[in-house]
């Protein structure tokens, strides 16, 4: 029998471990291939569920504890949001504002609260969701300033063409068209951001009904979508090529490339984050999980500036203050 509060702990642990180091081997996998989002994302899908077929539903013996059709719409939020997230990175996003727009995600709660559930919130909470709106606001603005500089930065240093070489030809040498794509790519992630919010909405009354059954639902949330990843074969096969053919690093004296290396690593990382925070949800107050994602997303963004050495001004700094101050705010109130 697992003591009661050490469990909580070790799982936070898990958190900080599994979701730190899965931004961490994203970041590489995205200095090797900025367009290797939805390739790294079947791959999280195709790994996780099939350790779920052993491990949840024992190879199909065991009979699902919620019904599979109300998995349905649930899956959908998911998938469109872990797509849209990852396919951001091809319309040159770096990661520090990636993180920053995904730390909004009390905006998205808050109005989704309001529009779908009828809550009410005190003045308290509704300052500090304005505060990190206008800290998301200001961090956007600012990376809108330089994308085209640091766009040309990351060429010369990685020696890359443009992220997608779908793209390549619309973007090559304009400025203009550059940055509409940037737009491109932030209005993907707050699609996202929304999409993720009313999912916690609808996660939260199935689980109401049906009882917390964490297990099972990281396991059909990610093995009912993996038929949609048919409609993006020809991306998957494009990025799975290119990471076979990167350069290769020695793993305990075996050639492997590297690109598969920090794939292999992401998605076992992407593992234990997923799985982890889904089980802190049956074990801690929501409260508790929104604190502990939330020092997750500074640590990760604090590591991203400072490691791979990320473009961030004294603005950047400013909105994730607010940002992150505003969340803590929110949670505490």
């Amino acid at each position: 029998m697992k003591d009661l509060r050490i469990w909580p702990m070790t799982l936070m642990g898990l958190v900080f471990l599994g979701c730190c180091s899965n931004v961490y081997f994203l970041e590489l996998l995205v200095k090797e291939d900025p367009g290797i989002g939805i390739f790294a994302t079947f791959s999280q899908f195709l790994f996780i569920a099939l350790h779920g077929f052993v491990s949840s539903a024992r190879c199909g013996t065991r009979k699902p504890q919620i019904h599979v059709k109300h998995y349905v719409l649930l899956v959908i939020f998911f998938f469109v949001a872990n797509v849209s997230n990852n396919y951001a990175f091809n319309f040159n996003i770096a990661m520090p504002l990636h993180i920053i727009i995904r730390s909004g995600s009390l905006i998205a709660n808050m109005v989704m609260g309001i529009t779908i559930l009828k809550r009410t919130y005190s003045n308290y909470k509704v300052a500090s969701v304005l505060t990190i709106t206008i800290g998301v606001v200001i961090c956007t603005l600012e990376s809108a300033k330089v994308v085209t500089k640091d766009t040309a930065a990351h060429k010369e240093s990685t020696g890359m063409d443009d992220p997608d070489p779908e793209l390549a030809e619309a973007t090559a040498s304009d400025p203009n068209t550059e940055f509409l794509w940037w737009c491109v790519g932030v209005a993907l992630l707050v699609i996202a951001l929304f999409v993720s919010a009313r999912m916690g909405i609808y996660q939260e009354t199935l689980f109401k009904a049906h009882g917390k059954h964490s297990e099972e639902a990281v396991f059909y949330t990610h093995l009912m979508p993996l038929p949609g990843f048919i409609f993006l074969y020809s991306n998957i096969f494009t990025h799975m090529t290119l990471a076979v053919e990167s350069p290769p690093i020695s793993v305990l004296g075996v050639v492997v490339p590297c690109t598969l290396v920090y794939l292999a690593l992401n998605v076992l990382s992407q593992f234990i984050c997923i799985s982890s925070v889904y089980a802190l949800t049956t074990e801690c107050t929501s409260l508790t999980v929104t604190l502990v994602v939330t020092l997750r997303k500074f640590l990760s963004l604090v590591f991203s500036i400072w490691y791979f050495q990320n473009p961030f001004t004294a603005y950047h700094w400013l909105g994730t203050l607010l940002i992150f101050g505003g969340t803590i705010g929110f949670s505490l109130s």
